[in-house]
């Protein structure tokens, strides 16, 4: 099994045991141990060969635990699994993956409805059946039917995180082959779209082997289609993966076409027949006499046509173009450029790491400075500390900033903002800290007006430097809530606070345009992890090409400066 497969029926596990009414402790612990596994470098077999001993050191996986996931890895079964699974009816984990729904709500429809699918939830609200429903109404029952709406609207699109490490295995390998003279992404995967359709791979060598070796890999569970030029597949995980194969000469137009976008390939199509070409798949042409002018490379393609090389994270048709034609592309930023992570969690609240482990992951990652930004006390379900215990997460982080001189350690917490706009703590609390960042984590269908009040409020108080996931959006599961995003920026700006982008595979939170339109207002970003595991720490990839897409450059995000740097905008 994967270390996705086993961390997806942990996730399972935790969400029947929250139908079940189960304690939280109980509940985060399987959540956790997903979180671990799935972000971890390490292959969960060649972990589990060691034993349950060697699973039990994970980061909060007691014996129980280690033993279950030990039966699940060696045998593909687990006894606990398969005996909780008899206890909800079929389908009722689904109804909660529903936003909106969640367990309790979904048990009270099961039970006085006999519901177990989403299709009949839908055509009971649309049958005004809920809102009769004890402590439902009107306006639950109409906010359900948005909720799977929007549950349809996203559910059959990939996350990038998903996607991504996949078509990279699959890339390696076709190089790896003798036959194989180049392969690489194409489609939105290569432009790192958050979500993408399906997954396609460009290449040229002896077509015919390719083809071959392509449809007989290991990892392939159903074969699609195989054709002279192009090839579909099912890969083991569910996903599509689509090959091309091209000739040699035409393998940069080729590549250019097939990574779009669609629109961005049109407008190009356009300065071409401007200036007296043809572009297609296949090069770019003299329209008069059909010469050939260039095609072998990207770039020569878009140097033909009168412009430096566009990145594909630009390629969407927003104003790309225009800044090549007139030579003032964005210098985006690159990973090499992050100088530290300002959002962490340890496992003093929902973390599965020590705060030191967190910090040691840091230096390995080379940063200069880490934000540890736990949860504020009155998010109780991810385990917010009280004044106390954060003031002593304090001293202990004074401590290993004596232990470890390579890098500065900031003391944080990520506060809730409640729905008169305040957060947790006193200002003497508040003050002992580094840096102070908060969020909106309940309240999410409140009005535009009430939501971006609350922010506006947040933003405002002085000892707020930062906000985390600004939309609340979640990728396949839950929209932006309703918010006035310019306000917001301008709030921001006036005050200098930092927006974050949340690199958290599922939220890439700001997305590419609202990070476009707050670098044109002057808004300084962070781009952070989130990570509640040493491996989430690994995400800030897709952060970093998120950033890409919105145009950022290193001015444009506080973690590319030097701590000073930092610290002066802070104060």
């Amino acid at each position: 099994m994967t270390n996705k497969e086993v961390a997806q029926i942990l996730y399972e596990i935790a969400e029947i045991l929250e139908i079940l009414g189960e304690i939280p402790f109980k509940i985060g612990a399987y959540q956790k141990a997903g979180g671990v596994i799935e972000s971890m470098a390490e292959d969960i077999n060649e972990l589990a060969s060691g034993g349950p001993s060697k699973l039990k050191k994970l980061p909060g996986v007691g014996a129980h635990l280690a033993d279950r996931i030990y039966q699940l890895v060696t045998t593909g079964h687990m006894d606990y699994y398969e005996e909780i699974k008899k206890k909800v009816p079929s389908g009722l984990v689904d109804l909660i993956r529903v936003p909106g729904l969640g367990p309790k709500k979904a048990k009270l429809i099961y039970d006085e409805l006999g519901i177990t699918s989403i299709e009949d939830v839908e055509a009971a609200a649309k049958e005004h059946k809920i809102r009769d429903l004890k402590g439902m109404g009107a306006k639950t029952e109409e906010n359900i039917l948005d909720s799977i709406a929007q549950y349809y609207k996203h559910h059959e699109r990939i996350m990038l995180a998903d996607a991504y490490p996949i078509a990279i295995s699959v890339i390696e390998k076709l190089k790896e082959q003798a036959f194989v003279k180049k392969a690489d992404l194409a489609g939105s995967l290569r432009r790192f779209k958050s979500t993408i359709g399906d997954i396609d791979i460009l290449a040229t060598g002896e077509t015919e082997k390719i083809m071959d070796y392509f449809c007989t890999m290991p990892e392939v569970n159903r074969v699609l289609a195989k054709g002279k030029t192009k090839s579909a597949i099912i890969h083991h995980s569910g996903l599509e993966i689509d090959l091309r194969v091209v000739k040699e000469n035409e393998y940069g137009a080729a590549l250019q076409y097939f990574t779009g976008s669609k629109e961005h390939s049109v407008a190009l199509r356009g300065i071409a027949k401007k200036a007296g070409l043809k572009l297609s798949e296949y090069g770019v042409f003299e329209a008069d006499t059909d010469k050939k002018v260039a095609g072998i490379t990207e770039e020569e393609v878009y140097k033909t046509l009168g412009m430096p090389y566009i990145i594909p994270q630009l390629r969407e048709n927003k104003g790309e173009i225009e800044a090549a034609l007139e030579n003032r592309l964005p210098q985006v930023i690159e990973q090499s450029d992050i100088r530290g992570d300002l959002h962490v969690h340890t496992k003093d609240s929902h973390g599965a790491n020590s705060l030191e482990e967190m910090v040691i992951k840091a230096i390995e990652l080379g940063y200069e400075y880490i934000a540890i930004n736990d949860h504020g006390e009155k998010l109780h379900i991810a385990g917010g500390l009280s004044a106390k215990e954060l003031l002593g997460q304090v001293d202990r982080i004074k401590e290993l900033n004596e232990k470890y001189k390579e890098i500065t350690i900031l003391s944080s917490c990520e506060t809730n903002i409640d729905n008169d706009g305040n957060i947790d703590y006193e200002d003497d609390v508040l003050a002992a800290l580094d840096m102070v960042s908060a969020s909106i984590h309940g309240g999410f269908g409140q009005s535009k007006e009430q939501i971006t009040k609350r922010m506006i409020k947040a933003i405002e108080n002085p000892y707020v430097k930062m906000i985390c996931h600004p939309t609340g959006a979640v990728l396949n599961k839950r929209s932006p809530y309703q918010l006035d995003l310019e306000a917001i920026f301008d709030a921001a700006y006036n005050n200098n606070t930092v927006l974050e982008l949340n690199s958290f595979p599922n939220r890439l939170d700001l997305n590419d345009d609202y990070l476009k339109r707050a670098k044109e207002i002057g808004v300084k970003i962070a781009i952070n992890t989130d990570a509640h595991t040493t491996g989430q720490m690994d995400y800030m990839f897709y952060g970093v090409v998120t950033a890409q897409r919105g145009w950022l450059e290193r001015d444009d995000v506080v973690n590319c400066w030097p701590l000073d740097q930092v610290l002066n905008y802070f104060a």
